[in-house]
């Protein structure tokens, strides 16, 4: 049970200061915090993502999905390539501010990443990553299966 707290305290601090972080930098742009994930996300697919995509990839809902399209759109941030369809189909692509909004997201990242890890050696890091990877993969399993029975 020690095991569960501490991984499990660990895990929200580290999402919780990460949001902390990402809406304060996302302040800038008049958005929220999460805008910073879709922006990179969008980033990460030049030929353009749709909402519907963007919404898969990131785990988040739809409806939350639909307002940060539409408030980065209104912040000139992100276009939709194809205004003619239907707006949940139709991909998204970075403008030109969205592109600098990117590279500061990702200058941002990087100086936290250093910041967060500064005093591991690269075999811990290599070994910490590679074990919540497994984690990951064990709890997404189980998530999707379900407990064992009789455990």
């Amino acid at each position: 049970m020690d095991r569960f707290e501490r991984f499990s305290f660990a895990v929200f601090e580290i999402t919780r200061c990460w949001h902390k972080i990402a809406g304060e930098e996302m302040k800038k742009y008049g958005l929220k915090g999460t805008c910073a994930v879709y922006l990179r996300s969008i980033a990460k697919h030049p030929e353009g993502l749709t909402a519907a995509n963007l919404s898969e990839i990131t785990g988040k809902d739809k409806a939350d999905v639909s307002r940060a399209v539409s408030a980065m759109i209104a912040k000139g941030l992100i276009i939709r390539e194809c205004e003619s369809q239907k707006s949940y189909r139709a991909p998204l692509i970075l403008t030109e501010e969205g592109k600098i909004a990117v590279s500061h997201i990702e200058n941002c990242i990087r100086v936290a990443v250093e910041m967060g890890s500064k005093g591991l050696i690269q075999e811990k890091r290599e070994i910490f990553y590679e074990s919540l990877e497994l984690i990951v993969s064990n709890l997404q399993t189980l998530s999707k299966e379900g407990l064992p029975k009789g455990e």
